[in-house]
């Protein structure tokens, strides 16, 4: 790959662990990864967007208007089908945007309880915009998963205690960082947000 040395990547969120997770899958990149709370930079995005897609292009361009150096900004979310996609685009402020994630968690396994496990499934998504002076685009992929019937695991956050992967027999909580950095909608979406990076840096027509 071909990329600017050690270019600034700053990431659009306050979300410590997400934080963590994306500097941690993105650190074989000579990219200075850095949040824009390292920065000192405190704005609020308005997601006002349907997707995913639209959502995390508007942080992105939105911070890109008082930073210089390429922009990073992701949108991710929980989509159940029990619930018809829900919480979906409203992940992070699902049962309100006051209420603690373990009430957000405990929640979610309530609308599902009794639910037979066929029909507990679910996936994340997540989507990624990348914005800079010469580039402008996004990627997104997805997990899939079941929700579990009770929350389990200390690790990760968010939605990760009730995110149960059948192929691990654990929930994203409970598998070591290094399984859960492969395999995490986030992680799927980084490689391709890798893949296209280079392709923009090669010169190569990207469709």
């Amino acid at each position: 790959m071909t990329f600017w040395y050690m270019e600034q990547l700053i990431i659009a969120s306050g979300n410590s662990g997400k934080i963590k997770e994306i500097k941690e899958i993105l650190a074989d990149l000579p990219l200075n990864v850095v949040s824009m709370k390292e920065l000192g930079i405190d704005i609020k995005f308005e997601e006002i967007g349907a997707t995913f897609s639209e959502n995390a292009l508007i942080k992105a361009k939105t911070l890109s208007g008082v930073v210089d150096g390429i922009v990073m900004a992701d949108d991710s979310g929980l989509e159940i089908d029990f619930l018809n996609g829900a919480p979906g685009i409203f992940t992070a402020r699902f049962a309100g945007e006051n209420t603690s994630q373990e009430e957000k968690n405990i929640k979610i396994i309530n609308l599902l309880k009794g639910i037979e496990k066929k029909y507990r499934t679910a996936r994340f998504v997540c989507a990624i915009a990348v914005v800079s002076k010469k580039i402008n685009f996004t990627v997104e992929d997805s997990v899939e998963g079941l929700i579990a019937e009770e929350p389990l695991g200390t690790g990760g956050f968010g939605y990760d205690p009730i995110f149960f992967v059948p192929e691990y027999g654990k929930t994203f909580a409970e598998l070591p960082e290094e399984i859960k950095n492969k395999i995490s909608h986030r992680a799927r979406a980084l490689q391709k947000l890798k893949q296209k990076l280079s392709a923009v840096y090669e010169g190569r027509d990207f469709t």
